[in-house]
């Protein structure tokens, strides 16, 4: 098995400490970088296109040394177009590298990912190595338990308990994130820590789950990396990561690392493909057999002929000779380096 880094963040995944982490697991992946960007967690808000693309766009510039490939996953409501069982918008899903989910509604994303096509092609692809990376609201949603921040600061419910995608169910943890630990907007007047449940609420919340449960408390422009395969965690940003258990808490500041049997034994599937429905593993496994393929004959051809436009700076031809390649399946990458074909 190669599994993937996974990389939480409490906030800021556009700041400077955000693009840090970007970068430092991008650093880590063989090209081509191709990066998906989920909208689920912001798809019951109408410019979810917009919170998605402004992820995109910084890391377009961020990751420019990379060369990425960024789709944006419009994978919004169930029983839609939109929808993450839609395998057609799923597609780039099926080669990307590194996988990002990040602001909007925990319970929303909850609702719309739990056992569809999206979330177990994100879990398989994870199994075959792809990083993952979770920002703000989505870090909450996949945790085994997720913190209901709208339904009770917003709307005004009782504290109350909802379940969360649980994807560390699969590895045997027990364990839940809450983002905006820190937060402090609230000033002297108004306790917004704990991502704006404030510590009164936050403890009557965690009574409620089970003894077992290890919860993971993330300040602002602040993250974790987990490296399965070393089985160690690494804290990034400015500020610092809790980690509680049911008869201590300690905090881990940025630069630290610690082994990730502080967040419970992981245990690793078996078999690989465990809980992620047979159709679906084999559907990611045949795609990333088409992404090891090698260009044909004809789509080299082309791709010399087009280095040879270039080369006299006959750009029209260049173009022409490009979109050829496209036609075969294959997309031409440009970099400092020459031209590079990937598979579409």
């Amino acid at each position: 098995m190669t599994l993937g880094h996974i990389a939480f963040l409490g906030s800021g995944e556009t700041s400077l400490a955000g693009g840090r982490i970007f970068e430092s697991l991008a650093r880590g992946i063989s090209d081509p970088l191709h990066v998906a960007i989920m909208e689920t967690t912001a798809g019951f808000e109408l410019n979810s296109a917009q919170v998605a693309g402004r992820v995109a766009e910084f890391l377009k510039t961020r990751l420019q040394n990379y060369k990425p490939i960024i789709d944006v996953i419009p994978a919004r409501k169930l029983g839609t177009e939109f929808s993450p069982d839609n395998p057609e918008i799923l597609k780039p899903l099926l080669h990307a590298n590194m996988i990002f989910m990040g602001p909007g509604s925990p319970s929303y994303a909850v609702r719309q990912l739990k056992d569809t096509l999206a979330w177990d092609i994100i879990r398989a692809r994870h199994r075959l190595g792809a990083t993952l990376i979770f920002a703000s609201a989505a870090t909450i949603s996949v945790g085994a338990w997720a913190l209901p921040v709208y339904e009770i600061y917003k709307v005004g419910e009782d504290v109350h308990v909802k379940e969360g995608l649980n994807m560390f169910a699969d590895y045997g943890m027990n364990l839940s994130f809450v983002p905006h630990w820190n937060n402090a907007e609230g000033g002297i007047d108004l306790d917004t820590s704990r991502c704006f449940f404030g510590k009164e609420r936050f403890d009557q919340w965690r009574k409620l789950l089970p003894a077992e449960s290890i919860i993971v408390g993330l300040d602002e422009h602040t993250g974790i990396i987990m490296d399965c395969k070393k089985g160690m965690c690494e804290v990034s940003g400015v500020s610092s990561v809790s980690v509680g258990k049911p008869d201590s808490m300690k905090m881990y500041p940025a630069g630290a690392s610690f082994s990730s049997t502080e967040l419970g034994q992981f245990v690793f599937p078996d078999p690989i493909e465990k809980n992620i429905r047979p159709d679906i593993w084999e559907m990611v496994i045949n795609a990333s057999k088409v992404e090891d393929e090698q260009p044909p004959a004809e789509a080299l051809n082309l791709l010399e002929q087009r280095q040879a436009a270039r080369a006299r700076k006959d750009f029209a031809e260049s173009d022409r000779l490009r979109d050829e390649i496209v036609v075969l399946g294959w997309t031409v990458q440009d970099s400092k380096d020459g031209q590079k074909l990937v598979k579409r």
